[in-house]
C-alpha cells in the first residue's frame, strides 16, 4: 500500500473493537512464576486472595491458559465512550527528524483520566460492583491511575478511596481535584491513617513517599473495612490482560492497512500499558508466527529492568501483599521524587519480568531531561502536550528514528502515547526554569534493597 493511501489517524469501526482480552501466558512456554505467601512460601491459591482481590479477577489472575476470555458487554458499552482510540502516522515528527522511518502511536489520553488506565479501572470496578461491594481502594503515583478508578467507580455508584504518593499528591493538585470530583477520598501516602503509614513514617521521617507505600496502605484499609476490595493499577497479570485491548486494537488497525511493524516501544513502570500494547504482538512471536523488536523504556533513576534483580519480592513497602517474581530493586527502594510518578514502582509485572529474562524484549533506561526534551519536540511537531511517562518512550523513538537517519534504513516504529500532561505542568515548568536535575541511583543507593529482599529458599524460585 502506498504511503499516501495511509490515512493520518487510523479509526476502528465500533464493530471492529475487541470483544475478548487476549491472555499472552497461554502463549507463553515459561509461565511467570506464582505469586507465594510469605507466611508459607507455597503458591497464594483462589482462597488465599480473596480477602483482597474481587473473585472474578482472582480467577483472571491465575489463569495461565485460556487465550481469550470475553469482555462483558457492560464493559464494552463503557469502552465506546472513548474507543476504539486512535492510531496517528508521525507524519509531522518524522518531517521534524528527517528519517525514513514510519512512527506510528497509539494515543490513549482521549478520555477525562488522561490514560490508558481507564480500560482496567473500568472492569475492576465493574466486577466489584457484580460482587455485591460497597467500595475499592487503590494507590496512585501521578494520579492516572486514581483518575481513572474515581471516574469508573462514579459511573457504577462505588466508594473510592485513593492513597496518593505523597510528592505526587504535592505536585498535582489538580489531578488530586478531579478524583475529588468524581467523588473519590484522596489521601497522601504514607499518612498517619493506617498502621502500615505510620510505620513507613516513623522509619522514614520527611519521605516523599513511593508506589509501594501507597500499596501497602491501600490493602491495609481494604481488609480492614467490611464490603470493600484492593484493586491494583498495574503489574497484576489481570490489569495486563484487561489494557489489551490497546494492542488488539492497534493490531487491528495495522493490519488493515497491511502495515507490520519493526519495533513497538512502550513506557515501563510497572507494566500495564506496555504489557497491554505488546500482548498480541508478542503472542505472534511466541508462536513463531511473526517476529518484532519490544523495548521498555524506563526511568535511570527507577531502573527495575535495567538494575534490578530477577526474584522473589514483596509488592509493597509494607511488606503485607503476596511475594512476586519480578525484575525488582527492592521493595525497601524509595525512588528519587522524579517527574514520572507512574514510574516510580520497584518492581515490573510478573509477565514482563519473565518475557525479559527470556530475551523476547528488551529495556533501556533514560533520564528525565532528555525525557522532556524528547516531550518538547514531539509537542511542537504532533500539537499534543504528552505525559512524563509517555514521553520516555517518545525518547526512545526519536533514538531509533534517528538510528534509521543514519543508516537509511526504513523501518515501521509503534509507540504506546499512553496519555496527556496537562496535569504535570508542574513538572515542564522545572524542565523550562532549568531546575530539573537527573538522578541515577548509586550501586550503594540501591544496595539497601537488593539487602532486604525476601529469602525464598532455592526450591521455591
Amino acid at each position: 500500500m502506498k504511503q499516501q493511501e495511509i490515512p493520518y489517524k487510523i479509526y476502528l469501526e465500533e464493530e471492529e473493537m475487541p470483544k475478548q482480552w487476549y491472555n499472552v501466558r497461554a502463549d507463553m512456554k515459561n509461565k511467570p512464576a506464582p505469586l507465594l505467601n510469605p507466611a508459607t512460601l507455597k503458591p497464594m491459591s483462589y482462597e488465599d486472595l480473596r480477602p483482597v482481590f474481587c473473585d472474578e479477577l482472582i480467577k483472571q489472575e491465575l489463569d495461565d491458559d485460556t487465550p481469550y476470555i470475553d469482555i462483558p458487554q457492560e464493559i464494552r458499552d463503557f469502552y465506546k465512550m472513548y474507543r476504539p482510540s486512535p492510531l496517528v502516522r508521525a507524519y509531522c515528527l518524522e518531517k521534524k527528524l528527517q528519517t525514513p522511518a514510519k512512527i506510528y502511536y497509539k494515543f490513549e489520553g482521549n478520555n477525562t483520566s488522561g490514560s490508558h488506565k481507564l480500560n482496567s479501572a473500568i472492569a475492576q470496578a465493574y466486577y466489584a460492583k457484580k460482587q455485591g461491594l460497597k467500595g475499592v481502594t487503590t494507590e496512585t503515583g501521578a494520579g492516572q491511575w486514581g483518575t481513572a478508578l474515581s471516574m469508573a467507580c462514579a459511573y457504577l455508584g462505588l466508594d473510592c478511596q485513593v492513597y496518593m504518593v505523597k510528592c505526587s499528591y504535592e505536585q498535582k493538585p489538580f489531578r488530586r481535584e478531579v478524583m475529588r470530583t468524581y467523588g473519590a477520598s484522596v489521601t497522601p501516602s504514607p499518612s498517619e491513617t493506617t498502621e502500615i503509614g505510620r510505620k513507613i513514617l516513623a522509619e522514614h521521617p520527611g519521605t516523599s513517599g513511593s508506589l509501594g507505600c501507597a500499596i501497602s496502605e491501600a490493602v491495609e484499609a481494604a481488609t480492614h473495612k467490611e464490603g470493600y476490595r484492593y484493586v491494583l493499577g498495574s503489574v497484576l497479570n489481570q490489569v495486563l490482560l484487561h489494557q489489551t485491548v490497546i494492542g488488539l486494537e492497534t493490531k487491528a488497525a495495522l493490519d488493515k492497512y497491511g502495515i507490520v511493524p519493526d519495533t513497538i516501544i512502550g513506557c515501563a513502570g510497572g507494566g500495564s500499558n506496555l504489557g497491554g500494547l505488546i500482548s498480541p504482538f508478542m503472542g505472534e512471536k511466541l508462536r513463531g508466527e511473526r517476529d518484532y523488536r519490544f523495548i521498555a523504556v524506563e526511568p535511570a533513576s527507577c531502573p527495575s529492568f535495567t538494575r534490578g534483580k530477577f526474584a522473589y519480592d514483596f509488592c509493597d513497602t509494607g511488606m503485607v501483599c503476596p511475594l512476586a517474581k519480578m525484575y525488582t530493586l527492592g521493595s525497601g527502594f524509595i525512588p528519587s521524587p522524579n517527574h514520572a510518578g507512574g514510574l516510580r514502582y520497584h518492581g515490573m509485572s510478573s509477565i514482563l519480568s519473565q518475557l525479559y529474562h527470556d530475551g523476547l524484549m528488551e529495556a533501556v533506561s533514560v533520564e528525565q531531561t532528555s525525557v522532556f526534551q524528547a516531550a518538547e519536540t514531539f509537542a511542537r511537531v504532533e500539537g499534543i502536550l504528552p505525559a512524563p511517562e509517555s514521553s520516555h518512550a517518545i525518547k526512545v523513538a526519536i533514538d531509533e528514528a534517528l538510528k534509521c537517519k543514519e543508516t537509511g534504513e526504513e523501518k515501521t516504529i509503534v509507540f504506546g502515547l499512553t496519555g496527556t500532561g496537562y496535569f504535570d505542568m508542574y513538572a515542564y515548568e522545572k524542565f523550562h526554569n532549568g531546575e530539573m536535575t537527573d538522578y541515577i541511583p548509586t550501586d550503594e543507593d540501591l544496595k539497601p534493597g537488593f539487602d532486604g529482599l525476601p529469602n525464598v529458599p532455592e526450591g521455591k524460585r
